[in-house]
């Protein structure tokens, strides 16, 4: 279990070293980080789990949910406390200037999950998707390398980017990435990977999420979060794709 050698004597210190309870952060309170955090304190004592801090980029949005001592001002204040698990589920921005110090002291799960989605669910750079219309159908926004895909789409292209990463022979650059907005899909996100190797071999998975039109994260992701924070026991400068 990290400590912080800023504050030993803290009551957060003397209360964890009396508890086997997971300590876990939350950065972000999206709906996904909103989830995650009521269920860590609906349920985390069952689940050998317990909450460390929640930092959001508009600190009002925690007050009444989430208790004051709980609440992160600035981010960069964790390091002051106890903690096993950084789960961060905001912006990309945040695992690249923060990135280091999560796993300098604690486990780090990363966001992984992309799905062609109806156009309101899309969070894009630029005018790429300002001129939707309902009716529309079927629109390729993008096809090519996930390596120029990421900074177009830093909110809905983890899956990709997670592939890229596990795909080490090929890369960011390597893998071929492609989003989709289609009108059609008001009750899923849905992600199709296609695994292509010698002799024609192919392999190919659809998956269908539940989400509502404007969700950003389809249902199903916070149940593979939660199942994920389950799974992580400690300290290990280990990061963790969902």
């Amino acid at each position: 279990m990290a400590f912080s050698a800023t504050r030993p004597q803290s009551s957060i210190r003397v209360m964890a070293e009396k508890s086997k309870l997971v300590k876990v952060g939350v950065v972000g309170y999206g709906h996904l980080g909103q989830y995650l955090v009521e269920r860590i304190q609906r349920e985390g004592a069952a689940a050998g789990l317990s909450l460390a801090f929640v930092w959001n980029r508009n600190t009002e949005r925690l007050r009444g949910s989430v208790p004051q001592e709980l609440i992160l001002e600035q981010l960069s204040q964790f390091t002051e406390r106890v903690v096993d698990v950084i789960v961060e589920v905001c912006h990309p921005r945040i695992v690249k200037e923060f990135g280091a110090q999560f796993l300098s002291r604690a486990h780090f799960l990363a966001l992984s999950i992309r799905m062609s989605k109806h156009p309101s669910c899309f969070r894009l750079s630029g005018d790429l998707l300002s001129d939707w219309t309902e009716g529309e159908g079927r629109r390729v926004l993008f096809k090519g390398s996930v390596a120029d895909l990421c900074p177009l789409a830093p909110n809905n292209v983890n899956t990709m980017a997670a592939a890229a990463i596990a795909a080490d022979s090929l890369g960011f650059a390597g893998v071929t990435g492609e989003i989709v907005s289609d009108t059609k899909l008001s009750e899923f996100h849905v992600v199709e990977v296609e695994v292509t190797g010698a002799d024609g071999f192919s392999v190919t998975t659809v998956r269908r999420n539940p989400a509502q039109a404007g969700a950003v994260t389809g249902n199903a992701t916070r149940g593979s979060f939660w199942s994920s924070l389950l799974c992580c026991e400690g300290h290990g400068g280990r990061v963790y794709l969902c």
